[in-house]
């Protein structure tokens, strides 16, 4: 930030609709007008900030619960569908890097689609796709579609399930994983660094050890989760 000030994090959440189809797992994707500021003309999953509203009795403390609610209107707003509270699985958590001047704070949750028929509200959203994790990666990769990283890294890991049923299986109940990324200019690139990571702590990713990044180089992203 210019003034050396850190901009606070808005509060916002995310939900990652899954079905079942012929071809395997699918996901709902929209995409965010072109006018927009923040990821204008990406392809996201349907969400937004967290309203007052959101929180239950006004309780400002519930974040969680804002969260969910938030997810569940928000999926009403942009896609026309219909979600409950009760289905929601909460995946990760996204926080913004500080030097960006517009952060956000969001909760990605996964939920079995209730229904198929989406209806985009037609001002931050024009699109909307059914597609596989694989065949957004790939379009990704060759440059037919835009996505942010928090988007491309939940494809990834989404793409190693042939069904709902099974990656909403390897949910963990609990924590819910935590992304406060690092980003490190590379040649070639970025890498993106996150908690677990053995650089992470000092912003170095030529440490050896554990390893928990995303690679955002010119020729292609590459998520990676274990030990180098």
């Amino acid at each position: 930030m210019p003034d050396g000030k850190i901009a606070p994090a808005n509060p916002s959440a995310t939900i990652v609709l899954l079905r079942d189809a012929d071809r395997g797992l699918e996901v709902l994707l929209v995409r965010r007008s072109k006018r927009l500021t923040f990821h204008g003309g990406a392809w996201v999953f349907p969400g937004g900030r967290i309203d007052p509203e959101d929180y239950p009795a006004g309780d400002t403390s519930d974040l969680f619960a804002a969260a969910q609610q938030a997810a569940v209107r928000e999926l009403k707003e942009e896609a026309g569908l219909d979600a409950t509270i009760a289905n929601l699985r909460p995946v990760s958590r996204w926080i913004t890097p500080i030097f960006l001047p517009k952060r956000f704070d969001t909760w990605f949750f996964l939920a079995q689609a209730e229904s198929h028929d989406v209806v985009v509200d037609g001002g931050e959203i024009r699109e909307f796709r059914w597609t596989t994790p694989a065949e957004a990666l790939n379009e990704r990769r060759v440059g037919a579609i835009e996505l942010p990283p928090p988007t491309f890294v939940t494809l990834t890991l989404l793409a190693e399930h042939k069904s709902s049923d099974a990656a909403l299986s390897q949910v963990p109940r609990s924590p819910v994983r935590q992304y406060t990324p690092k980003i490190c200019t590379i040649e070639g690139g970025a890498c993106s660094l996150y908690e677990g990571d053995a650089g992470y702590e000092e912003g170095n990713p030529d440490l050896p050890g554990q390893r928990h990044r995303l690679w955002l180089l010119d020729t292609d992203w590459r998520y990676e989760d274990g030990v180098s």
